[in-house]
């Protein structure tokens, strides 16, 4: 028990270290190694060069890629003015009266074209607060309306999103993008129609009780301390940040839809017809890792969709890119922090799995929900997403762990490996946007307001929510299987 004891406090003090703004880089091997020497039969040094670095250096090797393809992406959509245009087009299409659909349906339409959260905020943001001061709705929804379209159901439900979070099961399971469509759009779908109904009646409420816009200042977000430090936990600059003076030569609405069509399309495309029809069989030789095509076809598909796209958005903007070096290297640099933050978890994660008391975890986790490993398996993505406060580094630890164990108990089971994808992905929204989340404390601070002004709206639309949903997608993948 002393073993367990130790992982649980090491846990907690990720938690509490993590939101104080202490450096994953820093608290993951300092807490592995913790809870190492609380367990005498396992060696420091042994842990941290060959179970530690090992896992977090199989995971950038892996997953790099997608990592700096979609921040140069991101960063690329965002000094364009592509960004910018499409959150105001939806904006203007939907009118006032529509406000808050308005804002989600912006945000959704960028990450789910892959553009970073970051950049989605700070766009989306003047845009919402100049609508709801005209349509006279209350600011402290605004946080809760950008989260809903920016951290929910693009993010892990809606099939085909280039998400790390959607792409993070695909070796695991050997699956697509694209798993479980048909359960991903329904439980997409609900995500959306029950935070949208959640919104609406909040702010029919505000209405009744004469409660309008309010008194705020809405001039440049307050960009204090602990919004820089947790923006720059995640890579992204505040300082290149000029959310108030968009380029001067914006592209049209077409040409800045372009590229978010291209990702989604050409990914569905390598997915479905080009890798299939490819002749693959060098993979099984040695050098290229002795695998299959199965076990690649996602990532590839993905870093193909993401390369054109890029080109193409370049030569179709390149005049409103007058700093493209710039642009370019801003984005790849910013996509070094994030993987290097979530592969020190993997690796925290991967040191928790080699000691001796994991086995109790594992085996009172995978135990839970009886025949079904879909409820174990989406309670040990959820639980570890919200104690670590990252959707991603949550999967990756559960995966790391216990990945092989599910696939398993899913092939006894009869379950796909679809299925299993779409469950994982799901789950990592709900508890990782607690009030610790960097992504949480970050959107506050854009907005300038408090946990106890606006976070109710945030827990119920990316917490609530989205767990009412994962039970949805359990149950229904359950009793009819995956479609």
């Amino acid at each position: 028990m002393t073993g367990v004891l130790a992982i649980l406090v090491a846990l907690g003090l990720l938690i509490a270290l993590a939101y104080r703004g202490l450096s994953l880089l820093i608290l993951a091997p300092g807490l592995a190694a913790l809870i190492t020497l609380a367990s005498v039969d396992t060696p420091l040094l042994a842990s941290y060069t060959q179970v530690f670095m090992r896992a977090a250096g199989d995971f950038i090797v892996l997953y790099f890629p997608l990592f700096l393809l979609g921040a140069i992406f991101g960063k690329l959509m965002e000094d364009s003015g592509s960004a910018q245009v499409l959150a105001r087009a939806i904006v203007h299409r939907l009118g006032a009266s529509r406000a808050i659909l308005a804002v989600v349906l912006s945000c959704a339409v960028l990450t789910y074209g892959g553009v970073s959260l970051f950049v989605v905020a700070f766009a989306v943001y003047p845009v919402a607060a100049a609508l709801f001061r005209e349509a006279d709705i209350p600011k402290r929804l605004i946080p809760g309306t950008i989260a809903l379209g920016a951290f929910t159901f693009t993010m892990t439900a809606l099939p085909g999103t280039p998400a790390i979070q959607n792409a993070i099961p695909m070796p695991y399971f050997g699956t697509t993008p694209f798993a479980a469509p048909g359960l991903g759009i329904l439980t997409g779908l609900l995500m959306l129609v029950l935070g949208q109904a959640w919104l609406s009646r909040r702010a029919a409420r505000a209405r009744l009780a004469g409660e309008g816009y309010g008194e705020h200042g809405d001039g440049e977000p307050r960009l204090n301390k602990q919004l820089r430090e947790h923006a720059a936990g995640e890579g992204f600059d505040l300082n290149e940040v000029p959310p108030e003076t968009p380029p001067r030569d914006l592209p049209p609405v077409t040409l800045a839809v372009l590229p978010l069509v291209l990702v989604i399309l050409l990914n569905l495309l390598f997915t479905t017809l080009i890798i299939p029809a490819m002749d693959t069989d060098y993979l099984a030789e040695p050098r290229y890792g002795a695998t299959g095509v199965e076990a690649v076809r996602g990532v590839w598909s993905v870093i193909a969709a993401l390369v054109i796209s890029i080109l193409v958005l370049t030569a179709a903007n390149l005049r409103r890119l007058p700093r493209l070096t710039a642009s370019l290297d801003s984005g790849a640099n910013a996509s070094l922090l994030p993987i290097f933050n979530t592969a020190s978890l993997v690796g925290f994660g991967s040191v928790v799995a080699s000691l001796s008391a994991f086995g109790l975890i594992s085996g009172w986790i995978t135990s839970v929900g009886g025949e079904n490993p879909l409820i174990s398996l989406a309670i040990a993505v959820n639980v570890l997403a919200g104690m670590t406060g990252s959707a991603s580094g949550g999967m990756s630890i559960a995966l790391a762990t216990l990945g092989d164990t599910y696939l398993a108990m899913g092939q006894a089971a009869g379950i796909s490996p679809e299925l299993l994808h779409r469950v994982t992905a799901v789950a990592t929204g709900g508890l990782d946007a607690l009030p610790h989340n960097g992504a949480v404390i970050t959107l506050l601070s854009i907005c300038g307001l408090t946990h106890r002004q606006a976070y109710l709206d945030i827990a119920v639309v990316a917490v609530l929510v989205p767990i009412l949903s994962l039970v949805f997608l359990i149950t229904l993948g359950t009793l009819v299987g995956t479609f």
